[in-house]
């Protein structure tokens, strides 16, 4: 096993899907494969327009030939493993380039640049990832003693035993939980999609909350277009289904709420979520659509 980096272009010909599935071709089934059951990171390189640099982690399941595409191979996903950076990382840092094992003799970059796919050192992986995951104290939540403590311990997570990474820490609910909130939050502006409110606390904390609009519980993956900024209140009616989103991002309410008025008079005047600035940070249909069918009670 070992750790790696995937390049990944928005623009790429490959069948990529990279929460489920990397593909890739035959000169690199080696490193590849090297990875399997392991940890890798995602890059998009230098000549990408707005590149984001190193931009998620995921963790190779296995690695079989496509089914699909004779003379290719794909790596599969771990499900519920891809974890987006809230802070993406660029190649070159404050103290120069962040993967250093790319440097060779006279302090040079190497070829290895280029390769799609290429292994990374225990201490490049650590530096990325704590790069990566670096946490944005405003955007906290309120968090019980028994929480704090197990974050504690997890944002320390790259402590060597016996020369290993505790790579178990990228699987945990709680790292996840709050990724999910700064993406959600920052993607919203700490504002609820259905009231319009913003409201911060005496702590400078937001007191809106990240839903998921397909739960964890139901495959629902930590990424910021299966995530809506919603208010308690809110936060609770979407997941009881009593209020639903169309595809046009139109709020929708069920006919079986007991005030109707009162449901009406919360919801911002556009009839619609105040959704994300960016196209890329919206609600995908899909989770919508999952939301209609299995939760919405209409």
């Amino acid at each position: 096993m070992a750790f790696g980096v995937f390049i990944h272009r928005p623009d790429s010909v490959y069948n990529d899907s990279l929460l489920e599935r990397y593909e890739f071709r035959r000169p690199y089934l080696g490193r590849v494969k090297a990875c399997s059951q392991d940890w890798i990171i995602y890059y998009e390189p230098t000549k990408v327009m707005e590149t984001r640099g190193y931009f998620a982690v995921a963790k190779v399941e296995r690695v079989i030939p496509d089914p699909d595409s004779p003379g290719l191979y794909v790596a599969r996903i771990e499900p519920g493993s891809y974890l987006p950076f809230p802070n993406p990382v660029p190649f070159n840092g404050p103290e120069g380039i962040v993967e250093q094992g790319l440097l060779g003799a006279g302090g040079k970059i190497s070829g290895r640049r280029q390769w799609a796919v290429r292994p990374i050192s225990a201490m490049d992986f650590r530096r990325i990832i704590e790069l990566g995951l670096a946490e944005n104290t405003t955007l906290l939540h309120r968090i019980d003693t028994s929480l704090r403590m197990e974050l504690s311990e997890d944002q320390t997570p790259f402590q060597c035993e016996q020369d290993r990474i505790r790579t178990d820490f990228l699987g945990s609910r709680a790292l996840r939980d709050r990724v999910f909130r700064q993406l959600v939050l920052r993607a919203y502006e700490s504002r609820c999609a259905i009231t319009g409110l913003k409201l911060i606390n005496g702590g400078g904390r937001a007191e809106v909350e990240a839903a998921h609009i397909r739960p964890v519980e139901a495959n629902g993956p930590d990424i910021v277009n299966n995530g809506i900024a919603l208010s308690g209140t809110a936060h609770w009616m979407f997941d009881r289904g009593l209020i639903g989103i169309a595809d046009d991002l139109q709020i929708l309410v069920s006919r079986h709420v007991n005030d109707p008025g009162a449901i009406s008079a919360m919801i911002n005047r556009t009839g619609r979520i105040l959704a994300p600035k960016r196209e890329s940070e919206r609600p995908h249909p899909d989770f919508l659509e999952w939301h209609r069918q299995n939760c919405f009670k209409a």
